[in-house]
């Protein structure tokens, strides 16, 4: 990309995962910025405008938990429409999202940009949708032939927990990973070992959302694969400090070890990228995105989630996976922000 432009990096919103965002968000407007763009940073939880440098949000950092959202307006939904109508009276030639979790990733936002007529990166309406709803990828990865650990499906705020229990011991054995159907960032997501831990972890869960999933916990290494384009990059090994791969341990520096590229079989290799790559295309995701896997203590690597707007902090892991394709974290900024015009000027929609 050579010729210099206005870009919009959107960040923060109104998810649990608010304070990755904004972390997320600095670091990918300090890279573009390097690579001499303009740009504009918004918030679209909190108005319709840039916001200033230098505010206190700049230095903050990504606590041990997700962020009480309580300070934040509660017609947040208003503000997301009136930042896209701001941003379409402006002269800006793309937009980046920098937004995880919520409405910046379930296919709202990209609704009302495509509406717009706003060049976006990331994926689009359908596989923002997708991705974002556990339930959903996991029915469209057992469809594909995607290996995924077995599930169960517990809805409403109400369940019988003896008879869940039952259900888990019968199908799924212990232990379990509990988990909100439409969460990233680990939030509200619990390994339970026995039966009596199960009721506290479904009410953590279901305090984000109204479905949610019981999967088989896969002992065995944390793995995960960034893709750029539709390309699976080397493979990530996560070793976290706590054995399970929490908020903390995601975002907390030094609570996690990062071997990459992992030091895994060649065969095993090539299956978790062909199986990477067959989970983007599945879901119909686009420019970039991170698949989570487990590799069993038997070898078997199995598909866990999609993430279509994974975080760009000093701790995550596409730009680790970059790294060691050889691709530094301003020029895949840079890369991202290209694919979302290019795509825009096919369409004979580029502003």
């Amino acid at each position: 990309m050579v010729n210099r432009l206005r870009i919009v990096v959107l960040l923060g919103g109104h998810s649990p995962e608010r304070d990755v965002s904004l972390a997320s968000g600095m670091q990918i407007a300090s890279a573009l910025r390097s690579r001499g763009h303009k740009v504009m940073l918004v918030d679209p939880a909190v108005g319709d405008g840039p916001l200033r440098t230098g505010e206190a949000w700049e230095q903050a950092d990504i606590g041990p938990e997700p962020p009480s959202l309580a300070e934040l307006p509660a017609d947040y939904g208003r503000n997301y429409i009136r930042t896209v109508a701001y941003l379409a009276r402006r002269r800006v030639d793309v937009v980046f999202n920098g937004l995880h979790g919520g409405a910046g990733e379930d296919g709202t936002i990209q609704g009302l940009l495509e509406l717009a007529g706003l060049p976006y990166t990331g994926s689009g309406v359908l596989g923002s949708a997708l991705a974002m709803n556990k339930v959903a990828s996991k029915r469209l990865f057992e469809r594909a032939g995607i290996r995924t650990p077995e599930w169960l499906l517990v809805k409403g705020q109400s369940w019988d927990g003896e008879a869940v229990a039952r259900d888990v011991a019968a199908t799924l054995g212990f232990p379990v990973v509990v988990k909100p159907s439409n969460q990233g960032s680990t939030v509200g997501v619990s390994r339970v070992d026995r039966a009596d831990e199960l009721d506290g972890a479904l009410r953590e869960a279901s305090a984000y959302s109204a479905e949610v999933i019981i999967e088989r916990f896969i002992s065995g290494r944390e793995l995960t694969v960034a893709l750029l384009d539709g390309e699976a990059l080397p493979i990530v090994e996560i070793i976290p400090e706590h054995g399970f791969y929490d908020y903390e341990c995601k975002y907390s520096h030094g609570k996690s070890r990062y071997v990459v590229p992992a030091s895994v079989a060649e065969e095993t290799r090539r299956e978790a990228q062909e199986m990477a790559v067959k989970a983007y295309q599945v879901l119909h995701t686009q420019d970039y995105g991170r698949v989570d896997m487990r590799l069993s203590e038997d070898g078997k690597v199995y598909c866990l989630e999609m993430n279509t707007l994974p975080g760009m902090t000093g701790t995550s892991l596409v730009p680790k996976a970059a790294r060691a394709a050889g691709i530094e974290f301003s020029e895949l900024c840079e890369r991202i922000a290209g694919l979302a015009l290019a795509r825009a000027k096919e369409r004979g929609r580029a502003v």
